[in-house]
């Protein structure tokens, strides 16, 4: 039987509910995209200006959708759970989500779009900072860790 440490650490819902919310304003922003905002610069490259195309406009749904998850783990993460989240989803999914907002990071910095580079790069870069620490700062107490389910 493996024993995990809990940290009890104060700081961990706070960053989780603000991770979250910075989630939550990404979901906004593909949910906008998906029901044709003219925001097409800001977003994919910035090729296209104004309204995505349809096949990008079911991207972006499906994005929302997965950034929407994504707050969920989270806010699990944090011990402020407002959906059951399986504990080996709590455990592992801060840490994928680590490795996917550094990979966006540096996919927005490199972007050949203002919006990306100056607007989402440092959004996400900071979005990945507080992931990073939430990832690191131990198991809530609500979640059963060593639990298989």
């Amino acid at each position: 039987m493996t024993v995990k440490i809990v940290d009890e650490r104060p700081t961990r819902p706070l960053v989780a509910i603000t991770l979250a919310a910075g989630l939550l304003v990404v979901v906004a922003f593909q949910v906008a995209l998906t029901m044709g905002a003219p925001m097409g610069a800001a977003a994919m490259g910035g090729v296209n200006s104004g309204r995505l195309p349809d096949e990008l406009r079911v991207v972006t749904g499906l994005s929302a959708v997965a950034w929407s998850f994504a707050a969920l783990v989270v806010l699990a993460r944090g011990d402020r759970a407002v959906v059951p989240v399986r504990g080996a989803v709590v455990r592992v999914g801060p840490w994928v989500l680590v490795g996917l907002l550094a990979l966006g990071s540096l996919m927005n910095v490199a972007s050949s779009g203002p919006w990306e580079r100056f607007g989402w790069g440092p959004f996400t870069f900071i979005l990945f900072g507080l992931c990073l620490v939430l990832a690191r700062s131990g198991y809530p107490t609500s979640a059963p860790v060593n639990a298989k389910r």
